[in-house]
């Protein structure tokens, strides 16, 4: 819509504590370059953890924490936007217009709501409605700002074309209102794999921990799971060899150790003639990649007034950029002005 700067939308759930994974395949990205080539926003999604039963009192401290940890890992204020999605009221404004464009069928098709519906049902819980209209909700995070990229895994690659589909589809009915946004996904270290499943992703809602090593696990801590990581019982011993097929735990480790140090896995593996190495290194490369996260973390805490006026501010110019937007799809689909 005739800007200059791409505009650039991404959000993070506070669903759990953040993980390496999501440091390395999303957040040390965005401090390092999104941030900087385009008109960013970035974003704590507490709306789409209502989505499955949770505490309320854990939702707000983990919204807490998980801000500021996307400000200790580099996200400058005064140079992105960072704010709290449920301080905002344009996306929950936007999100049940966009449901009146999306189709049921779309929804359902949603492979990530299949895999938590089972998730829910084994547990014992109720599925939640808003599990099935949570990607409508996504869908409308992006577009309330008129975004042009939103960098995601491979995992929400669905999710962005859905957005594009509804965008599209609200166009054609209504008029053009809203930017299609891109996917733009990340290369090395974009999809960590957890230590003692190295075929599942590293996630914020692990049960056991074990395989995870969270952005405030201490040094000790991060260092005893790495050297409990999984590794592969093969042919070849321990022959240290970068396949994700057949060697996926030594795969997971070499990725690690290249997203921490800039070198390519296969190049690293050769470096290795057994485990036990290969795991003290990467256990030393994680907690030195780590250790300024924590330290401005722990800053920030020690001053939580800092982190209300970074939200606060991030929230207002979030709904400068958003209001017009949302009000111009009121309009468009037909909906009567306020006198």
């Amino acid at each position: 819509m005739g800007r200059e700067t791409k505009r650039v939308f991404s959000g993070v759930q506070p669903s759990g504590h953040l993980t390496l994974g999501n440091y390395l395949g999303a957040v040390r990205r965005w401090a390092a370059v999104d941030q900087h080539r385009s008109d960013a926003l970035f974003c704590v999604v507490d709306l789409h953890a209502l989505t499955v039963e949770h505490d309320p009192a854990r939702l707000r401290r983990l919204s807490r924490q998980t801000a500021t940890l996307l400000l200790a890992s580099g996200l400058d204020p005064e140079v992105c936007t960072v704010f709290v999605q449920s301080h905002v009221d344009e996306h929950a404004r936007l999100s049940f217009l966009l449901e009146c464009v999306a189709t049921d069928g779309e929804a359902r098709r949603m492979v990530q709501y299949k895999e938590k519906v089972v998730r829910q049902q084994e547990q014992g819980n109720g599925v939640r409605l808003s599990l099935l209209t949570y990607p409508v909700l996504m869908a409308a995070d992006i577009l309330a700002y008129a975004t042009d990229e939103v960098p995601v895994g491979e995992d929400q690659r669905q999710h962005v074309e859905l957005a594009r589909d509804v965008a599209e589809r609200f166009n054609q009915r209504y008029g053009r209102t809203f930017v299609v946004p891109e996917a733009t996904l990340a290369t090395v270290g974009a999809r960590v794999m957890n230590l003692q499943e190295p075929t599942s992703k590293m996630g914020k809602s692990d049960r056991s921990g074990q395989g995870v090593v969270r952005l405030l696990d201490e040094p000790e801590v991060v260092r005893r799971k790495v050297m409990r990581a999984v590794t592969d019982n093969g042919a070849g011993g321990q022959e240290v060899v970068y396949d994700r097929v057949a060697r996926p735990g030594v795969a997971n480790l070499l990725e690690i150790l290249a997203a921490c140090t800039g070198e390519e896995p296969a190049a690293l593996a050769g470096k290795y003639t057994g485990y036990g190495p290969l795991k003290k290194d990467v256990a030393e490369a994680v907690v030195e990649v780590l250790r300024p996260v924590r330290e401005r973390h722990a800053e920030l805490c020690a001053d939580p007034a800092q982190v209300d006026g970074v939200l606060r501010a991030g929230a207002e110019r979030a709904r400068e950029r958003a209001r017009p937007v949302v009000d111009a799809a009121y309009r468009a689909i037909g909906l009567l002005p306020p006198a």
